[in-house]
Parts: structure tokens; C-alpha cells; sequence
């Protein structure tokens, strides 16, 4: 059993670049297993998850909120424990004092696909309205890749050199995530 004074603190972490010199995120938290907490350039607190590849989810939400990404601590753990990684999470929320980062509407912003269609103009939202399914399928497609370009646009003004691919079958439905 483990106690609270076992538990990492995430004070005693330190803040990792959550792009490193390269423009990549650190190869070393690939396929490892474990808690992160996600920082915005003046290092508040954003977003606290765990993940059994902490790389491809930090990578999910660097493209979901690309803002907010800056700095990390992360806590790596050997064996998978559900449990374990319930606690250290609920532990840091407790420390970080600010429960509303694991509201519902946080939450999804950070581990849900972008909905491109929140961002239709109201000119795509009257040929929407307009359309038959092929048309709106059509319209999907051309808002993702509008949203999908603005993302790049950010990563890159940030110095992502990392491969970004997107699932092309969400577009069609107005959807973004990442393949």
C-alpha cells in the first residue's frame, strides 16, 4: 500500500521544456508510463493526466491546445497501476489547490478531437444548412483543413519539428485529431 508521503510531490519536480532544442518533445517519455503536469509559458498550471505513453498523449495535447503547452513535470512509473496513477494525479490536484482543471469542459478541451466546426463562419454555417450530405461532408473537410493549418501554423511559430499527421477520416465528420 502506498502512502501519501511515498507520493511524489509536484512541487519537488522539476519543469521540463515541453519542446526540447530539437523542437521535439523528449524522446526519453516515449512508451513510458505514468502522471504529467502541463504548464503555460509562465508556468500555471494547466492540465494534470497520466497516460501508458506519456510521449503520443503529450503530443495529442500539443496539437489540442498549443498555447498552453510549455513546461512539464512528469512522474514515471514501472508497473501500470490504474490506482497509482488515480492517486499521484488526485494528489497533485490537491497540492495545485485549483480543482477546476479537472472540470468536465478542461477535461475535454485537453483529451477530446478539436471540433473544426465550432470554428464555421456564418457563411459555412448558411451552406451547411444548404447542403446535402456529400455538400456538408465537403464543408467538413475544407473548415478541418483551415483549423488543421492554423495548429501547424502555431506549432511551427513555436519551433515544432516533430511530424504532425492528422486522421483524415475525422475531417469529413469535422473533426481533428491526430492519426
Amino acid at each position: 500500500m502506498i502512502t501519501d508521503t511515498q507520493l511524489p510531490s509536484l512541487n519537488d519536480l522539476d519543469y521540463l521544456p515541453y519542446l526540447d532544442e530539437n523542437g521535439v518533445i523528449p524522446e526519453a517519455l516515449r512508451k513510458k508510463i505514468g502522471v504529467y503536469a502541463i504548464f503555460d509559458e509562465t508556468k500555471h498550471l494547466k492540465f494534470i493526466g497520466y497516460s501508458r505513453d506519456i510521449y503520443a498523449s503529450l503530443k495529442q495535447h500539443l496539437i489540442r491546445q498549443p498555447q498552453q503547452c510549455y513546461w512539464l513535470k512528469v512522474e514515471i512509473i514501472n508497473r501500470p497501476s490504474r490506482s497509482l496513477l488515480e492517486e499521484i494525479k488526485n494528489n497533485w490536484t490537491q497540492e495545485n489547490g485549483d480543482l477546476s482543471i479537472n472540470d468536465n469542459v478542461s477535461q475535454k478541451q485537453w483529451t477530446q478531437p478539436i471540433d473544426a466546426k465550432l470554428c464555421m463562419t456564418e457563411e459555412e454555417k448558411e451552406t451547411y444548412n444548404n447542403s446535402d450530405e456529400l455538400g456538408k461532408i465537403k464543408l467538413f473537410k475544407k473548415v478541418s483543413r483551415r483549423v488543421q493549418a492554423e495548429i501547424e501554423n502555431t506549432l511551427e511559430k513555436r519551433g515544432n519539428r516533430m511530424e504532425i499527421r492528422f486522421n483524415p477520416k475525422l475531417k469529413e465528420q469535422g473533426f481533428l485529431d491526430l492519426k
